[in-house]
């Protein structure tokens, strides 16, 4: 076997799933799950038209790079979106969702012969993003994100040792689990890094259609070319179909950016042997190419997230998110910092599930980042959201029992 995997740890959910272990629900409550972010409403019919009608898709193989009005239809919509102008045969790439493509990238732009090799990530972070490091045969770097800061990922804690090893940097913005994006100042630094120490930067941008303030968040190709850099050198980034047009089960989006690391990832996928099937081509082109189906989406998260978070933030220290379907709340003091105790009675005492932060974060000098903290992804209907928060605010509530005296 592999001896990498050996280094692998447990998923949030497999944890999630030991921390419940032998634990009895309140029976007078239905389960209501905030844990998993996986998007709960409607798929947009018209997709779902699209994947029928283009069943006779199956007869065929399908091309690793994608048809080219699959590849036409990404660049439409950065150009839509972004006001970018790629080339669709050298600068973009189909894949099958973010998660695939984020730990074969890694696979593919790793050189774990080079002493030392590190990729970095934020803490916390989305796992795919150590595991694929692992794997790759790479030490992982893990940089803080700092509350006071809005959790903006505090690039200046690296050392120029941590920098000159590594190979890649994983960034995500809009950020999972806090929902913070990166100004084009942060961005700005990020690149000066890459050009001094010659890493690449893999950016993870699958929430970016979901976002409250009036502007939507900053790409990183987008940042890229404000800052006079519209060859992306050293820039890749991911975005998917699964948040956006709640599709996760199409597993369906694209990387753009850099075309030699994309020439050289098509040869890494040519031979993985992940060709995005011909009938998903279809739905992703109807996808794509419409709007308004996203523009509702982003309506209902908008509500729902008006509606839940001020219910909320009179026992939590919890607040809007820039963007994605998180709320990323503090424990409450009585809890003295264990996520995983506040998150196992919550679901004890009212069948509620949440995320503890401390099982999206590690360690590092002597510090998780995610302790005392929790996640909540406001992911089902409106109605069930608000009965969660309900109980969550009883639960926060609720009078505790006075210390036992001698």
């Amino acid at each position: 076997m592999n001896p990498l995997l050996s280094r692998l740890q447990a998923y949030p959910f497999e944890r999630l799933r030991q921390l419940f272990s032998g634990v009895k629900p309140n029976p007078a409550y239905e389960h209501i799950s905030l844990g998993m972010g996986e998007p709960k409403h409607a798929t947009p019919a018209f997709i779902q038209q699209a994947l029928t009608d283009s069943l006779r898709g199956l007869s065929s193989y399908p091309a690793t790079a994608g048809e080219p009005a699959l590849r036409a239809a990404f660049t439409t919509w950065l150009q839509r979106r972004y006001g970018l102008h790629l080339d669709p045969t050298t600068q973009v790439l189909p894949i099958n969702g973010s998660r695939e493509a984020l730990f074969a990238f890694a696979q593919t732009v790793i050189d774990p012969t080079r002493a030392g090799a590190t990729v970095l990530c934020p803490n916390p972070f989305y796992q795919i993003y150590e595991g694929a490091a692992l794997l790759a045969g790479a030490e992982v770097h893990y940089v803080p994100s700092v509350a006071s800061r809005n959790f903006a990922v505090d690039w200046d804690d690296v050392a120029d040792d941590v920098w000159r090893r590594t190979q890649l940097v994983f960034a995500c913005s809009p950020g999972n689990p806090t929902g913070a994006v990166m100004p084009l100042s942060e961005w700005q630094k990020l690149f000066d890094l890459s050009d001094r120490y010659g890493f690449i930067i893999a950016s993870d941008e699958c929430y970016s259609e979901i976002y409250f303030r009036d502007e939507p968040p900053l790409g990183g190709l987008q940042a890229a070319t404000l800052l006079g850099r519209s060859d992306f050198k050293n820039l890749v980034s991911f975005t998917s179909l699964s948040k956006r047009s709640n599709v996760p089960g199409l597993r369906s989006g694209f990387v753009a950016g850099d075309a030699a690391i994309l020439k050289s990832f098509l040869l890494y996928r040519t031979y993985h042997g992940c060709a995005m099937s011909p009938i998903v081509q279809a739905a992703s082109i109807a996808a794509w190419s419409d709007e308004q189906h996203v523009v509702e989406n982003r309506a209902q998260y908008r509500d729902k997230f008006a509606q839940v978070t001020p219910l909320l933030t009179p026992v939590l220290d919890v607040a809007l998110p820039d963007a994605s379907f998180y709320l990323w709340a503090a424990i409450p003091a009585r809890f003295k910092g264990d996520d995983a105790a506040f998150a196992r009675e919550l679901y004890a005492l009212y069948n509620v599930t949440v995320l503890p932060g401390s099982f999206l974060a590690r360690t590092a000098q002597g510090f998780n980042p995610g302790a005392g903290r929790f996640r909540m992804a406001l992911v089902a209907q409106t109605a069930e959201c608000l009965q969660a928060a309900q109980r969550i605010v009883d639960f926060v509530s609720a009078p505790q029992p006075n210390p036992k005296t001698n």
